[in-house]
């Protein structure tokens, strides 16, 4: 399997840098109080260090990334900033699955969208491209919509929209859940210390991800240079 960005994404977003971590047994992670309780306190500075997620360089990057793109940045936030903003109103985060709670706070410890993708689900490979509008997103409801042509979102080769608007929402049909044993897992950022922070931020994947019984079966960060990476599916 591969995932991949198009020239026109690497075109207009000359900054970009990706870390991309394929892993499986998921089924056995447990959740590690420990280090949700270090990274809540990594949050906690982050929020306490700026007026407002539009002051921290790495939110500030996309939502230049979204303007540029044609959309309102303060209507279609990436991940990272709706994760941090929820919680600097209620300081609290709901629980979905061990995976996903734990990438949601190294998330906003580091400021970076982070997506988690059952790999089951995806036909193929993923090419993050403009799209085409005739793909097939599934949202939370369980309803089907059509992204807007020129979009940029997460294709796999069967038709299937794996995110919407790039990080801002993922779609329902390959978010992790108990049944999920073998993910892929992308960070992007695009601001002047991206590749230095994906950096730590693959350090603190890769040992959470063991002490918690996940094996790490391949990694790479993707770079204008280098921009496949290919994991076994």
């Amino acid at each position: 399997m591969y995932f991949v960005h198009s020239d026109e994404v690497w075109n207009l977003h000359p900054s970009l840098s990706a870390l991309t971590v394929a892993a499986r047994n998921v089924r056995a992670m447990k959740t590690d109080p420990r280090r949700l309780e270090q990274l809540t306190a990594a949050v906690e500075r982050r929020l306490a260090a700026a007026a407002g997620e539009s002051d921290m360089p790495e939110i500030a990057a996309w939502r230049e990334a979204y303007s540029r793109m044609g959309m309102k940045p303060t209507q279609y936030r990436c991940a990272s900033e709706a994760l941090l903003r929820r919680y600097r109103k209620e300081r609290n985060m709901p629980s979905f699955h061990p995976l996903v709670d734990y990438l949601n706070f190294v998330s906003m410890a580091y400021a970076i969208p982070i997506a988690a993708y059952d790999v089951e689900k995806i036909r193929e490979g993923i090419t993050v491209r403009p799209a085409a509008g005739s793909e097939t997103y599934v949202t939370f409801q369980g309803q089907t919509e059509n992204p807007a042509p020129g979009e940029t979102i997460f294709a796999d080769e069967g038709g299937n929209a794996h995110s919407t608007r790039w990080t801002h929402r993922q779609s329902a049909l390959s978010v992790v859940t108990p049944q999920t044993d073998r993910v892929l897992i992308v960070a992007e950022a695009l601001h002047p210390n991206a590749a230095r922070d994906l950096q730590s931020l693959e350090q603190e994947i890769q040992a959470g991800l063991r002490e918690a019984g996940v094996e790490i079966t391949g990694s790479k960060t993707l770079t204008a240079g280098d921009r496949r990476f290919e994991f076994q599916g």
